[in-house]
C-alpha cells in the first residue's frame, strides 16, 4: 500500500497509484473550528481518511486569508495601515491606507469567519500602477519554517505553495487590485495599460520565485478563478493570461517545482492553453452543477494524459448536501470517466464550510474502493 504522499505524487506524475487519491482543496479554519474541534488540517485528513494537501500560506501575502497580517511586509516606502471600522468577527470592515513617498493608495476589505473580500479596489487611476511598480514590496520566502512544515506533513500528504501576491497568477492578481469589469473593459480600451500592469506584477512574482530556490514544496499553485472561461473569453485568456503564466511556469520548473494551474470555474475553450502554459496539473475541474461550463470528463477527453487533473467534486450539492449513495456514485463516476488511466486526484472543487463530517468520511470511503 502506498503512503498518501506516494499516492498523490504518483498521480501528479500522470501514473496509476494503488487507488484513487482523495483530498480537499484548502481545508478552511472555519470548518475545522466548527466541526472538528479546532484540529489541524493534517489531523483532519488523518481522521477522515484523506490524502492530505496542506497549503503553506506564510510569506505569500494573500489578503483573503482570514486574520492576515497586513502590516507584516511593510517597508519605509510602502506602509499598509489598516483601520478596523468594524471588528465583529462575523462582520469585519477594514479600511487600508497605503503610504508611499509619492502619494497614498486606498483600498477596503470586509469579511467574516469564513473569508475576506474586497469592497473598494486599490487602483483608481491609471497612474496608480506606477506606485505599485516603484514601491510595492516583494517578500522573500523564509525556507526554515517551510522546511519544518514539510517534515511535519511527511508521508501523510503533500505540501503546496503559492507564488506571492493576492492571487498567484498575474491576471488574477490584477483582478484583486482593479474591479474585474473595469479590467476586462480596459483590455479593449487601453490594452497597453493592462499589459503594463501585468508586466509589473510578473516582474515582482519572478523576484519572489528567485527566493523559492531550494524550497521544499511538492506542488505550487498558480492561476486563479479570474482566468476561467466562465469569466473571460478564450481570446482574452490567450492574450492576457497565457504568456504571463508560461513565463512564471518556466521559472518555477527551473527550480524543479510541479505546478497546478487553478481556474476555479470553466475551462471550455481554454483547454489547449492550459496545456500550453506548461503546468503539470489542471484544477479544480468544477462540474456544471457548481457553475462550470463543462464536466470534468469533457476536459479529460480533450486533454488526455498530457497533464494531471485535480478536483471534480461539487463541494456544495454533492459533498455537503448529498446522500451517502450520491457521494459514492459521484466518486465512482469520476474514477471511471476521469481517473481510469491514472493521473487524477479526486478533490473538492473549492472551499466548503458547512459540510457534515460524516459526508467527508463517506467521500473518503468511496475513493478507497476505487482501486487500480
Amino acid at each position: 500500500m502506498m503512503t498518501p504522499k506516494e499516492r498523490l505524487m504518483t498521480a501528479l506524475n500522470k501514473e496509476k497509484p494503488d487507488r484513487l487519491p482523495v483530498t480537499v482543496h484548502q481545508w478552511q479554519g472555519y470548518h475545522l473550528d466548527k466541526y472538528l474541534g479546532g484540529i489541524s488540517e493534517l489531523e483532519a485528513c488523518k481522521k477522515i481518511g484523506l490524502d492530505a494537501q496542506i497549503q503553506y500560506f506564510e510569506d505569500m501575502a494573500q489578503f483573503w486569508v482570514t486574520h492576515a497580517d497586513f502590516e507584516k511586509f511593510n517597508t519605509k516606502n510602502w506602509r499598509d495601515i489598516p483601520e478596523a471600522i468594524k471588528d465583529d468577527p462575523d462582520d469585519r470592515k477594514v479600511h487600508h491606507t497605503i503610504e508611499t513617498p509619492e502619494g497614498k493608495l486606498i483600498y477596503k476589505t470586509a469579511g467574516d469567519r469564513k473569508t475576506t473580500w474586497i469592497k473598494e479596489y486599490l487602483i483608481k487611476q491609471d497612474e496608480d500602477i506606477q506606485l505599485i511598480k516603484k514601491y510595492m514590496p516583494v517578500p522573500k520566502l523564509n525556507l526554515e519554517p517551510l522546511s519544518k512544515k514539510y517534515d511535519e506533513v511527511g508521508d501523510d500528504g503533500i505540501l503546496r505553495g503559492f507564488v506571492w501576491g493576492d492571487q498567484a497568477g498575474c491576471w488574477q492578481h490584477a483582478a484583486c487590485l482593479c474591479d474585474i469589469t473595469d479590467l476586462i473593459l480596459a483590455t479593449y480600451d487601453k490594452p497597453d495599460w493592462v499589459h503594463e500592469l501585468l508586466e509589473i506584477l510578473l516582474d515582482k512574482k519572478m523576484q519572489f520565485i528567485e527566493s523559492m530556490k531550494g524550497a521544499r514544496f511538492d506542488l505550487i499553485e498558480t492561476g486563479g478563478g479570474s482566468s476561467s472561461s466562465t469569466l473571460i473569453s478564450p481570446d482574452l485568456h490567450k492574450e492576457f493570461c497565457l504568456p504571463y503564466d508560461r513565463k512564471m511556469h518556466d521559472a518555477l520548473h527551473q527550480f524543479g517545482f510541479k505546478i497546478a494551474y487553478h481556474t476555479c470555474g470553466g475551462t471550455l475553450g481554454i483547454e489547449e492553453m492550459i496545456v500550453q502554459n506548461g503546468c503539470d496539473a489542471s484544477e479544480t475541474l468544477a462540474p456544471v452543477s457548481i457553475g462550470s461550463n463543462q464536466e470534468p470528463w469533457d476536459l479529460k477527453q480533450k486533454i488526455g494524459n498530457r497533464i494531471a487533473l485535480i478536483g471534480g467534486i461539487d463541494q456544495v450539492n454533492i459533498l455537503s448536501d448529498g446522500s451517502k449513495e450520491l457521494i459514492f456514485h459521484k466518486v465512482s463516476e469520476l474514477f471511471q470517466k476521469v481517473g481510469y488511466d491514472g493521473g487524477y486526484i479526486c478533490s473538492a472543487s473549492d472551499h466548503f464550510f458547512e459540510t457534515p463530517v460524516e459526508n467527508l468520511k463517506w467521500y473518503a470511503d468511496a475513493a478507497h474502493e476505487c482501486v487500480y
